[in-house]
C-alpha cells in the first residue's frame, strides 16, 4: 500500500512540474510599452533575460488545435485564449520546447510579426499598429 501511495505522490508531483514558465517580468515590461502610446515596436531580445530561439505570436480567438499547429508541437494553451479577445499570446521556444510565455493585453492595439511564421532573436520586433 505504501508503494501505491508513493508512486501516486510521485506522479502528481511530477505531473504539476512544468517548464514552461508563465514570464510576468517581461509581460508587465511589454504591457508598459503598449501602454506607452509613444511607441510603435516591440523588440524582445533586450527585455528577455533567458534563451530562445523562436518566438510565435498568438492571436485572439486562436483554437487550441491551431496553436499546436502554428508552433509545430504539442502546447497546453494556459490562457484560453479561444475564448478571448484581450490578449495576444507570446510563446517562447528553445530547442523546440516551450520555455516561457507572456500575455500581452491588446489594450486597443493589434500586435504584428509581418510575413514571419515567428520571430527570433536576431529578427525580434513585433510592430504595435493602434487604432
Amino acid at each position: 500500500m505504501k508503494k501505491i501511495s508513493l508512486f501516486i505522490l510521485l506522479f502528481l508531483l511530477l505531473a504539476g512540474c512544468s517548464s514552461i514558465q508563465h514570464n510576468t517580468d517581461l509581460e508587465k515590461s511589454i504591457n508598459s510599452v503598449v501602454r506607452d502610446k509613444s511607441e510603435s515596436e516591440i523588440n524582445l531580445k533586450k527585455r528577455t533575460t533567458f534563451e530562445w530561439d523562436k518566438a510565435y505570436l498568438i492571436t485572439p480567438y486562436s483554437t487550441q488545435e491551431g496553436i499546436e499547429k502554428q508552433l509545430g508541437i504539442d502546447f497546453k494553451d494556459p490562457s484560453n485564449i479561444g475564448m478571448r479577445d484581450d490578449i495576444y499570446l507570446l510563446v517562447f521556444l528553445n530547442k523546440e520546447k516551450v520555455v516561457q510565455y507572456v500575455q500581452m493585453e491588446r489594450q486597443g492595439a493589434y500586435f504584428l510579426i509581418g510575413e514571419r511564421a515567428f520571430l527570433t532573436p536576431e529578427e525580434d520586433a513585433v510592430t504595435i499598429e493602434r487604432h
